[in-house]
């Protein structure tokens, strides 16, 4: 098993008010030094969710994404905010982004994106037995709410506006998730 690193020194570089940029100094075991600079998120990290309208529908979102500059189809997400439960936080973006709320949550997994240099952990967040409820989001504009049958994933998978690394993680492990519990059930 190999020995984590020792961490000299972390100097800040900038701190955007969402992300922090630093520079740490590492020491490795076999004696060799390099210097790594990570963007550190939220302490609370973030949550997606995969809301089911029914056994077979899926609620997506389409928003503008400032990194791709295009809009972009996903699940919906959004930070934990401070001292908020996954959970909590998972059914109050869903309230915000697609005007529902759940009566059952589930946490499917947590992923890390690019994790060599990006210290944030996104919470996917399983939304089922949906009924309508409505909370003020802080979008800057309506966000556009699309049904998509996970029968036709395929189709999703090959869109260009659908590229997004954690809602393509999300589809699968929702379609896994669904398929288990069929065979499980004997259908």
């Amino acid at each position: 098993m190999q020995k984590k690193p020792i961490i000299n020194a972390r100097r800040p570089i900038a701190n955007t008010g969402v992300f922090r940029i630093e520079e740490m100094d590492l020491e490795f075991s076999n004696g060799q030094t390099r210097t790594f600079q990570r963007i550190v998120g939220t302490a609370q990290g973030a949550v997606m969710i995969i809301p089911m309208l029914d056994d077979e529908t899926l609620l997506l979102t389409k928003e503008y994404a400032a990194g791709m500059e295009r809009y972009e189809l996903a699940f919906p997400k959004g930070h934990i905010e401070k001292g908020e439960e996954v959970l909590t936080a998972a059914n109050r973006e869903i309230q915000e982004e697609v005007g529902y709320a759940a009566h059952h949550l589930e946490l499917l997994t947590s992923v890390s994106v690019a994790p060599g240099y990006l210290l944030h952990t996104t919470h996917i967040v399983l939304a089922q037995d949906l009924y309508p409820q409505r909370r003020p989001g802080d979008e800057p504009e309506t966000i556009e709410v699309i049904p998509w049958k996970l029968r036709d994933m395929d189709e999703l998978l090959t869109r260009e506006d659908f590229t997004e690394a954690r809602s393509i993680a999300a589809l699968y492990l929702v379609r896994d998730r669904i398929n288990r519990l069929t065979d499980q059930d004997g259908s």
